[in-house]
């Protein structure tokens, strides 16, 4: 393993392949995960598994299976697959847990496990199942205590059963998505009020080669929006830094570029797993992941027209604060959570909320899933656009204007963010600090939240403020104030 990093929390399991994360470790894992869902359901555990089409990920994922057999369980082979799609296809087969092999917007040598679960709380055998979703944090410790203590239930031969393969998740998960958002909109075919509005033409789609490209064809077949995937070919290999960012989209020839040069409405930016949606505009801007659940958010309460309020939308504390202004604007409100899909998902089911999601570009609509979709982020968007005439460009100069800015520095290790941590504590002691995750400081007109990350060896920084020089100066100061 050497120095190589290995990522073990509450978001699964992450490392470098070849190194940190092996054939051994994924058959351990999976079969942890495999013995503590068949103790939760008292029977034989079925669980699904997919993956997100990097290169290298089928080796990860026939060990992972292999695994899962080993302690019993009956296995359902989704094959490539959006994280939201194995999440909908959870639901759709009544599995009772599921594994996906991914890394996210990890870089391309790492690879990782990713764990949903259909109950919600498992406090005891036979609990009534509910829609997939990442599991809370008790339970995620839970299984993160038997992987480290080897605590693996494996079967004789005559408990071994095959796994089996099934297709049909992308084509479910893309009919769901139109289904709903038809319902909500009081339509009886979204497709056709999209091409009835006259105003959603070309899109242009960057799902980096992985996970997305046959759903995006899939859900965009025979449509109005003549799509155009340029990074569709599922070679899994990525053609630029997956995570997408400002920087990583606006290289020559890229998205940016290609939205204005092909007379382009949008493009969309998806990771490698699909469950994050950056947004380009019409003339090429980039116009922030922070937007997306912002520009879904007015989607769906102004569908709602006046049945919106007092309806909850739930969003973690490292989202900007615009989506406060848009629930506020339809006399709905906004409950935050620490970071983390789970986090936001035990919200959004106490508060029945609407929707649900976090600034990185992962919207959460319980209609679909309780898993961020970006395929449910793009009907949303584009059944905004269809709706009020507006385009990307014009949508985002109509909601309250703010500069949000984000920054990561290096960890050696987790625990090196608990010093770190209490120095901002410190440094800020005399305005509002809340210590529920990390370390956020409010201020009249601005906040920035220092945590370490779930997912990467890092401690991210992030600020908001009426200008992008005053949240980098807050940023500055709280950065000077980590490293004293």
């Amino acid at each position: 393993m050497g120095d190589a990093p290995l990522m073990l929390g509450v978001s699964g399991l992450r490392g470098i392949v070849g190194q940190s994360l092996t054939p051994e470790l994924a058959v351990r894992y999976a079969a942890t995960v495999a013995s503590w869902v068949g103790e939760r359901v008292g029977r034989t555990p079925f669980m699904v598994i997919g993956r997100d089409g990097r290169a290298g990920g089928e080796m990860i994922e026939h060990a992972a299976v292999a695994g899962l057999q080993a302690a019993g369980a009956r296995v359902c082979r989704l094959g490539v697959a959006m994280t939201p799609t194995v999440a909908v296809a959870t639901d759709m087969l009544s599995a009772d847990a599921a594994l996906i092999i991914t890394a996210s917007h990890n870089p391309q040598e790492w690879n990782g496990i990713k764990i949903l679960i259909r109950q919600r709380s498992w406090a005891n055998a036979g609990d009534e199942a509910s829609d997939a979703c990442a599991p809370p944090a008790d339970l995620a410790a839970e299984i993160v205590d038997r992987f480290q203590n080897n605590a693996v239930a494996l079967v004789g031969v005559e408990s071994l059963h095959d796994a089996w393969e099934d297709h049909e998740g992308p084509a479910f998960h893309c009919h769901r998505v139109t289904d709903e958002a038809a319902t909500l909109l009081g339509v009886e075919n979204y497709w056709d009020m999209i091409a009835a509005s006259r105003k959603v033409g070309r899109v242009v789609l960057d799902a980096v080669n992985a996970s997305a490209t046959e759903a995006d064809a899939l859900f965009f077949e025979d449509t109005v929006c003549r799509a155009v995937q340029l990074h569709g070919e599922a070679t899994g290999l990525f053609p630029h830094p997956p995570e997408p960012t400002l920087e990583n989209l606006s290289s020559p020839g890229g998205l940016c570029d290609a939205v204005p040069g092909l007379g382009a409405d949008v493009g969309f930016a998806q990771d490698p797993d699909a469950d994050r949606l950056a947004i380009i505009d019409e003339m090429g801007l980039y116009i922030g992941e922070e937007y997306t659940l912002v520009l879904a958010a007015q989607a769906v309460l102004s569908a709602m027209g006046a049945d919106a309020k007092g309806q909850v939308l739930c969003t973690n504390l490292s989202t900007s604060r615009m989506i406060d202004d848009v629930a506020h604007k339809h006399g709905a409100r906004v409950v935050r959570t620490p970071v983390g899909e789970a986090h936001v998902v035990d919200a959004m089911r106490a508060h029945n909320a609407v929707l649900g999601g976090e600034g990185n570009g992962g919207v959460i609509w319980p209609r679909v899933t309780f898993v961020r979709d970006s395929l449910s982020a793009m009907a949303l968007v584009l059944s905004l656009r269809a709706r009020t005439g507006q385009t990307i460009n014009q949508m985002v100069a109509d909601l309250p204007q703010y500069a949000i800015v984000k920054r990561k520095t290096p960890l050696a290790n987790r625990e090196d963010a608990t010093p770190a941590l209490e120095r901002i504590a410190s440094h800020f002691a005399n305005e509002k600090v809340d210590r529920q995750d990390g370390v956020r400081v409010d201020f009249a007109d601005k906040w920035v939240h220092v945590r370490p990350s779930n997912t990467e060896p890092i401690l991210r920084l992030i600020a908001e403020a009426p200008t992008t020089a005053q949240a980098d100066a807050l940023l500055d100061e709280a950065a000077l104030a980590v490293e004293s």
